[in-house]
């Protein structure tokens, strides 16, 4: 196995892109202030395991169970759209009874290793070679490990005000790219 830098480079730009930890900092401040703490360790080791797996068994597992990879993006469109509603509209849809699962359901999977990344993940496979997407999931996971045990500091860089603003941009934004992921693969 070769290194090919070339490659690593893009696949780790696109899944930077696709994961959008950075635009998911609002989400996760509210998360945070909904259940408290939140273990980063946990959300980027749930993460990645996700990812690498998704990798190798993902599209297999998918057919086995008669569900196409549209079929997937298109459920993962539902979740982001709901998602994006409870930050536009500042409404709660999603409820979780165990704050503890927090750092799994819904930060680790499906905001951060979501349907949108898993299929970007078997996209990718068609076209770089598996080393370089897994050090791609690597170099992704650490940045999501780094913003998650700054979560606070970044909260209180950006206040009450900016964490609100940032809430409604981003959350126009997911709800865009929940409208690009169905459209895209309902073939409308």
């Amino acid at each position: 196995m070769e290194f090919d830098l070339k490659a690593i480079g893009t696949v780790t730009m696109v899944l930077f892109a696709v994961i959008d930890v950075v635009g998911s900092i609002p989400v996760i401040i509210g998360l945070k202030q909904k259940v408290g703490d939140l273990n980063a360790k946990k959300a980027s080791l749930v993460s990645l395991a996700i990812m690498i797996g998704f990798l190798f068994v993902g599209e297999p597992i998918l057919s086995l169970i008669g569900i196409t990879v549209s079929d997937f993006a298109i459920a993962g469109s539902f979740v982001l759209f709901f998602l994006s509603l409870e930050m536009i509209l500042g409404i709660r849809l999603y409820k979780d009874e165990v704050p503890a699962t927090a750092s799994v359901m819904p930060l680790a999977f499906p905001l951060l290793a979501g349907t949108g990344t898993l299929t970007t993940i078997l996209s990718l496979r068609a076209e770089f070679d598996v080393l370089s997407i897994v050090i791609g999931v690597v170099v992704n996971v650490g940045i999501i490990y780094v913003v998650l045990r700054n979560i606070g500091r970044l909260e209180k860089l950006l206040g009450v005000g900016g964490v609100a603003v940032l809430r409604k941009v981003f959350g126009i934004i997911l709800l865009a790219i929940a409208v690009k992921l169905f459209r895209t693969h309902a073939g409308i």
